[in-house]
């Protein structure tokens, strides 16, 4: 009878993986984790644009209204301002200034301290401008606009 014998075919066979593959792993994981951290970054800021945006149409209806509320006055022009980044001085001497000053102090609660509005009457049509700093949305401008015009 011949003895068995079991022979590996070769001294140093591996099983499991080296130090260099597991690095290797964690590199390409890292770069995949940090790229979706990036990702993150920019889907909150345009985001946040995308309310600023949201939140502008929704001013802008809500001066629309008030104005509707208060036709003659509106259709008078009295209503029509610049660029107006300041609430009125006396907001309680009229009901115009009032309404003003219910808007901008919305404007900046909704959008922050770079909202400012204008309107624009005439005859029949009106014109509502909101602006605001949107620079830090994707291709935002310090200066972005939204205007609204509608008939009272």
């Amino acid at each position: 009878m011949q003895a068995s014998t079991t022979h590996r075919g070769r001294a140093s066979r591996q099983s499991g993986a080296s130090l260099l593959e597991v690095l290797v792993s964690v590199l390409i994981l890292a770069i995949g984790l940090l790229g979706i951290a990036a990702l993150q970054s920019i889907t909150l800021k345009n985001t946040q644009s995308s309310s600023e945006r949201t939140a502008a149409i929704i001013q802008s209806y809500a001066m629309l209204d008030m104005m509707r509320a208060n036709r003659d006055q509106a259709r008078a022009g009295n209503y029509n301002t610049g660029l107006l980044c300041e609430a009125p001085e006396d907001p309680a001497a009229s009901r115009v200034a009032g309404d003003l000053d219910r808007w901008i102090a919305q404007l900046k609660q909704s959008m922050g301290d770079s909202a400012c509005g204008s309107i624009d009457c005439g005859a029949v049509d009106c014109s509502v401008t909101v602006q605001w700093d949107d620079s830090r949305g994707s291709d935002g401008d310090a200066e972005q606009r939204i205007i609204t015009t509608t008939r009272l």
